[in-house]
């Protein structure tokens, strides 16, 4: 087996509502992680949420960059109210490097360099041209991505880094309404956080009782977790320069460590995938996206 090489792995922001400790606590251990090079914080999906994590986000930034880590902070994926317009607005003009995850956040950050996240749709060569020519300097594509054209956008905008979803739930859409507080008989407005009670998102069957997704507030994913573990030395060669390891329920400093592992030629895959079912077991593995193929489906 060809040595994989370097690929950087980058921990993305906590998508669920875990509660101010356990949040500062999470990124506490990744900044003592050796296996994690880059690391995007912030409220991605409900700015609702912002309040759990705010008193704690200077502290935590000051940690990981102490332990050399590569921090920005993401912006919210829909923005809907002028109070979280506002809050994007003073997000681009921060001394941290921002992760764009709204067209309103890439407008602001024009002419800075930015990264842009995996909420904004890049699905050829010269939208990432156009990005980058705008400041983004590292692009999160799409998860639905099949790898032809993820070799393909790479190979059309060369001069930028791209990274793609290796771990985790996927994220596959964002709404103004809020599915998850409906399920408890809440509404949006008198939710009263009860998307904190699913700290691993909330998993949703179809009328006949088939597994379908998961909701995380207003955000849907995927029911099954990405694993994109034998599939590193195939991205490195397209082009990836970074893998990105979405948060779940679980140690995601043995996540890290095991893709770490992996890549660098310590453990073969096989032995991974065992480390990784005994980290993470709340959900079926899936790496059908990358090969073409129905996202659920697991391609050996």
């Amino acid at each position: 087996m060809r040595h994989i090489g370097k690929l950087q792995i980058t921990m993305g922001p906590i998508p669920y509502l875990w509660s101010g400790d356990k949040w500062r606590d999470f990124y506490y251990g990744i900044a003592d992680s050796e296996h994690v090079d880059a690391v995007t914080l912030g409220e991605i999906v409900c700015s609702k949420r912002d309040h759990f994590i705010r008193p704690f986000l200077a502290e935590v930034i000051e940690r990981l960059q102490r332990n050399g880590k590569n921090v920005a902070i993401g912006s919210l994926a829909l923005v809907t109210m002028e109070r979280e317009a506002i809050a994007t607005r003073r997000l681009a003009t921060g001394s941290l490097p921002v992760e764009a995850n709204d067209l309103s956040a890439l407008r602001l950050l024009v002419g800075r360099p930015h990264q842009v996240g995996p909420f904004v749709n890049v699905y050829n060569g010269a939208t990432a041209r156009l990005l980058a020519r705008k400041g983004a300097t590292r692009i999160c594509l799409g998860a639905e991505l099949p790898a032809t054209s993820i070799a393909s956008i790479i190979k059309d905008a060369p001069g930028i880094e791209f990274e793609i979803i290796a771990f985790g739930r996927l994220p596959l859409a964002i709404s103004a309404r809020c599915a998850h507080a409906r399920a408890k008989h809440r509404s949006k407005d008198n939710c009263q956080f009860v998307c904190g009670e699913d700290e691993d998102g909330l998993d949703v069957d179809t009328l006949d009782g088939q597994a379908f997704l998961s909701i995380n507030g207003v955000q849907t994913t995927s029911r099954h977790c990405q694993v994109l573990l034998g599939e590193m030395e195939m991205l490195r060669d397209i082009g990836v320069t970074h893998l990105r390891l979405s948060p779940q329920n679980c140690d995601m400093e043995t996540v890290a460590s095991i893709f770490a592992q992996v890549r660098d030629e310590k453990i073969d895959v096989t032995e991974g995938l065992a480390r990784l079912r005994d980290v993470y077991s709340a959900a079926p593995y899936a790496n059908g996206f990358l090969h073409g193929n129905a996202g659920m489906n697991w391609v050996a």
